[in-house]
């Protein structure tokens, strides 16, 4: 069985087209599907349309439908835990990610020894430059403060074998980060390139700030030289003073003390408060992830499924 994990937040318009593509290609799939929907507490007709679909395919179409939105990251882990197949793939209901290589994909596992087949964008195209600077920029610094790797233009989109599913289940931490658990997890991948495409209908739900934010996440989760950073601050301001503070004494002994004005000592207190609070809030961030995870709450709750919905 081959499990396709779609997580949805206000994807009433694409869940349609998306079905009809993959369904296209059902005949080139030497696998029985099934489709596990992920409605992240949308605000238009996904899980309506999700009901609708249940209905008209019940043997393929199964859906969960959380309490609120959670976010993409929890979507994605409860779509892993609800996949039976022997191979699981993660899509966007989109169509960004293209549903023919699907075959393509399932070929490359079954007639080799990898684990994986991730795919990533060949190009930017279309995309806003901003956007694409910095997440170029992205790609280039987590790779060089982590030693987990990550593939720059990598998508959610890949085919995974059970047993590489079943180790990321076991990472089963509240902040997550799926692009560096894929990698981090170990297994052998490889990655199939493809133009980038737009949606097929709908607006995205991402903008510059959530993907920045997603993107520190990323960073703070994956690598400790935040906290490198703030140390390395902190010693350097320390030895900048020290070495002030002997020249200021050696001219005074020397030349006197001549008055001196105060802009420049309020320039360097604020300098030296503006990268105490850097700091801080360096430290701040990492303490904040571990209150989270010492409060060891669900990562999701479910509010309806294709089995508990009242008739």
């Amino acid at each position: 069985m081959l499990s396709i994990v779609i997580p949805c937040y206000n994807e009433e318009k694409t869940i349609p087209f998306f079905v009809t593509e993959v369904e296209k290609l059902s005949l080139k799939i030497n696998h029985s599907i099934e489709y596990i929907f992920i409605n992240d507490g949308s605000k238009d007709q996904t899980l309506a349309v999700l009901r609708n679909l249940h209905e008209t395919m019940p043997e393929k179409v199964r859906y969960i439908s959380f309490s609120r939105n959670f976010g993409k990251e929890a979507g994605l882990y409860a779509g892993l835990q609800a996949a039976k197949g022997d191979l699981i793939t993660v899509m966007d209901a989109d169509l960004q990610d293209p549903p023919e290589l699907l075959p393509k994909m399932i070929e490359m596992i079954e007639n080799s020894d990898i684990d994986c087949v991730g795919t990533r964008r060949g190009d930017r195209s279309g995309e806003p430059p901003i956007r694409s600077f910095f997440a170029r920029m992205f790609y280039k610094i987590i790779n060089k403060i982590s030693d987990t790797e990550m593939i720059d233009g990598a998508r959610d989109f890949r085919l995974m074998t059970r047993q590489m599913v079943d180790s990321i289940l076991e990472v089963s931490e509240y902040n997550r980060f799926s692009k560096g658990i894929f990698s981090w997890v170990g297994f052998k991948t490889e990655y199939l390139s493809y133009e980038n495409r737009e949606r097929v209908a709908g607006d995205t739900s991402w903008n510059f700030w959530s993907l920045f934010k997603y993107s520190i996440d990323g960073i703070i989760n994956f690598s400790e030289a935040p906290l490198n950073f703030a140390s390395i601050v902190g010693a350097l301001s320390c030895l900048g003073a020290g070495i002030a503070l002997i020249v200021i004494v050696i001219r005074t002994l020397i030349f006197g003390d001549p008055t001196s004005g105060w802009p420049s000592m309020v320039s360097i207190f604020l300098f030296v408060g503006g990268l105490q609070l850097l700091c801080l809030g360096i430290i701040g961030k990492y303490i904040g992830k571990i209150f989270l995870e010492t409060k060891d709450r669900p990562i999701y709750i479910v509010k309806e499924t294709e089995k508990s919905r009242k008739k």
